[in-house]
């Protein structure tokens, strides 16, 4: 079966907008591959729509930095070059940095306890072998520390930006021993955001996501991209 397969229709609300978010979806879960190109014909089938708003939708993309318009010939899912990646990854670096000090400003009992069960899910689905439910824990605990900052400036920065790299952010493979270094990273956010020490976890975050540079470099930089 195609990989792009028939499915669900779309409300008419906000069309552009609801299509853009489909296939923001497509491209961060890995179901479209960077370079690919965009086959009009089989997203306006699969959605249930007209070509104008799927091109609305990959208009929005390409200003996200998610798609590259290809003049004349439609559009195809971006890539990253080194440069890009070192530039890319620094920036969120430094904004997970700030928003795990804002977070310990703010974030509630509860709201530690559901990262903690994220976290706990994940531990479990590292244990199992279970990698697409690692990754999936792992994003979920990192948007949790975020939306606990609740600056909505910051979020929209760090979407937008994070967008371009997510996809092997929390796919690309690892070594054992960055496994076990990524697992105790994690649990000792745990326990910065317990003692609400802000100062350590934006550290601790900065440094966690800099030792993702060489990980996503090596599964899927595209070194030709300019």
């Amino acid at each position: 079966m195609n990989k792009i397969e028939s499915g669900f229709g779309i409300s008419r609300r906000y069309l552009h907008d609801e299509v853009a978010d489909r296939l923001r979806e497509l491209i961060q879960s890995g179901d479209m591959e960077p370079k690919e190109r965009i086959n009009e014909s089989e997203l306006t089938e699969r959605f249930g729509i007209s070509r104008t708003p799927l091109r609305e939708a990959i208009k929005i993309l390409a200003t996200e930095g998610l798609l590259e318009l290809l003049p004349n010939r439609g559009a195809r899912v971006a890539s990253i070059s080194q440069d890009e990646l070192e530039d890319v990854i620094e920036v969120i670096a430094g904004l997970e940095a700030t928003a795990g000090d804002l977070a310990c400003r703010t974030i509630t009992d509860s709201e530690i306890d559901a990262i903690q069960v994220d976290h706990d899910a994940m531990v479990a689905a590292f244990n199992g072998n279970d990698e697409a439910g690692y990754f999936a824990h792992n994003r979920l605990i990192h948007e949790a520390i975020m939306a606990a900052a609740r600056n909505a400036t910051l979020s929209n920065v760090y979407q937008s930006l994070s967008g371009r790299v997510q996809r092997s952010r929390y796919r690309a493979h690892q070594t054992e021993e960055q496994w076990q270094r990524a697992m105790s990273e994690h649990e000792q956010m745990i326990v910065f955001l317990r003692a609400r020490d802000g100062v350590a976890l934006g550290s601790l975050l900065r440094e966690h996501i800099r030792g993702k540079k060489r990980v996503i470099a090596a599964n899927y930089v595209d070194h030709s991209a300019a």
